[in-house]
């Protein structure tokens, strides 16, 4: 079974403006992504470009030149150069030297000394060799592919750990804030107690809140150093806390989703499922080959001699020339089994591609969703979070003229910073996702 050539995915990205559907083993794929909704914002191409922040630009571009797990892929580049090497120069003929000294013993020892020069070259009669090169070379495009899309992981995850930093960072502030402000309160209930207008009860209270704020500022702090750890380990360098990131770039620019069709010419990893498709087809035609003789031509010459100067001048000459056909009789069927398991590979590589292309597409339409439901929830947050504030005035200036009780405050106080937490974590994914979309139609870079 072959595969090469019956992918018609790649052959529609080059002309996707042009249809409105095609089909992927019969579901239909539509000329524009589900969750895409228009207008769409300024357009950036990359995520260097998409966010107006020369500091996450540089963290960037340390990763792509510093990053351990980028230089192991691209090393794995390398090595798959070398076998695709390796396997184009089983074409050529091998020359080997040897050079050796024996004895004989027939009544009188004698020593001898040899040189010979041996030439072998395989008949690629059937395309056997050329299928592995060629194989070899598939193989080598993935990785080269594997490797772009390392590239675009690493920068995706550079932006994505910025701004999980700066979100930690503002949850530190805002505790903080917090605190400051449950410790104002407190203080006030200390006066009031101290004047008569408040119980005991009610200081417990207020210093239940500080010392639970306390314990949450603790955390966040945490959670910051960890942020700034993981960010100075993807750009290459120690994983320490001194990283500092406290403000979001804008988001006024977008990535443009185009039609689905595209992002066949987009992504890499699609690339490298796709090539693998081929190197398994490439091998399905060695299988295939072994079958059949193999033919090779070998030549050897040679000189021997009684002493090592005699190597340079001796008449003797020994050489010979032959041509060598082998061929299987019997081995219990090995070599079909190899060629169904070949068949079998590539059906494997070809469902791998499918499911890759699947993927792809469903993280587009979920980040392009995502876009729109993350937005309505900021503005709805945002709104809540000024009703909040609002309200937390209006409660203390009731309570400081004793008409609600200290529990009113306080919780007025909890629901406005838990308000303004949650915003900053919307926030965040808003960033999270942005980046995720860029990465998903092969824009990371």
């Amino acid at each position: 079974m072959r595969f090469s050539l019956f992918l018609p995915l790649f052959a529609l990205a080059a002309c996707a403006p042009q249809v409105a559907t095609t089909k992927i083993d019969g579901s239909a794929l539509p000329a524009r992504f589900d969750a895409s909704q228009p207008p769409v914002p300024e357009v950036a191409s990359s995520l260097k470009t998409l966010f107006p922040s020369s500091e996450l630009a540089g963290l960037i571009n340390r990763a792509l030149s510093r990053n351990p797990d980028l230089r192991a892929s691209y090393a794995r580049l390398e090595e798959a150069g070398f076998n695709t090497r390796r396997t184009r120069a089983s074409l050529y003929p091998s020359l080997n030297l040897s050079a050796g000294e024996f004895s004989s013993d027939f009544g009188t020892q004698t020593d001898r000394f040899s040189t010979t020069l041996d030439a072998q070259w395989e008949l690629d009669v059937w395309g056997r060799i050329r299928s592995g090169v060629t194989a070899a070379s598939r193989d080598q495009a993935a990785i080269a592919a594997d490797y772009a899309t390392a590239r675009q992981s690493i920068a995706a995850q550079t932006a994505q750990a910025y701004f999980n930093l700066v979100a930690a960072t503002q949850l530190v502030d805002l505790n903080e804030r917090s605190l400051k402000s449950f410790a104002s309160t407190f203080s006030r209930v200390e006066r009031r107690f101290e004047r008569g207008l408040a119980d005991l009860g009610d200081v417990d209270l207020a210093r239940t809140d500080i010392e639970n704020t306390r314990a949450g500022l603790a955390a966040r702090q945490n959670q910051r150093d960890q942020a700034a750890r993981r960010l100075a380990a993807l750009t290459g360098d120690y994983p320490d806390a001194r990283r500092q990131a406290a403000n979001f770039p804008s988001l006024a620019r977008s990535v443009p989703a185009g039609i689905p069709s595209q992002i066949l010419i987009k992504r890499p990893d699609l690339d490298a499922a796709y090539q693998r498709i081929r190197a398994a087809d490439a091998r399905i035609t060695v299988a295939h080959a072994d079958l059949y003789p193999r033919f090779s031509l070998t030549a050897s010459d040679g000189q021997q001699s009684a002493t090592l100067r005699g190597l340079a001048n001796s008449n003797f000459n020994v050489w010979s020339f032959g041509a060598n056909l082998t061929a299987p009789l019997l081995d219990g069927g090995a070599r079909r089994a190899e060629l169904g398991a070949a068949n079998a590979r590539a059906k494997q590589a070809y469902a791998t591609y499918q499911a890759t292309v699947l993927n792809a597409l469903r993280e587009v339409e979920d980040a392009l969703g995502s876009e729109g439901y993350l937005a309505s929830r900021e503005a709805s947050t945002r709104r809540a979070l000024n009703a909040a504030l609002s309200a937390e005035d209006s409660v203390r200036r009731n309570y400081e003229a004793g008409l609600l009780e200290l529990l009113s405050l306080l919780e007025t106080q909890r629901r406005a910073f838990n308000t303004e937490e949650s915003l900053i974590n919307i926030r965040a994914l808003r960033y999270q996702n942005r980046v995720a979309l860029a990465l998903a139609l092969g824009k990371a870079l």
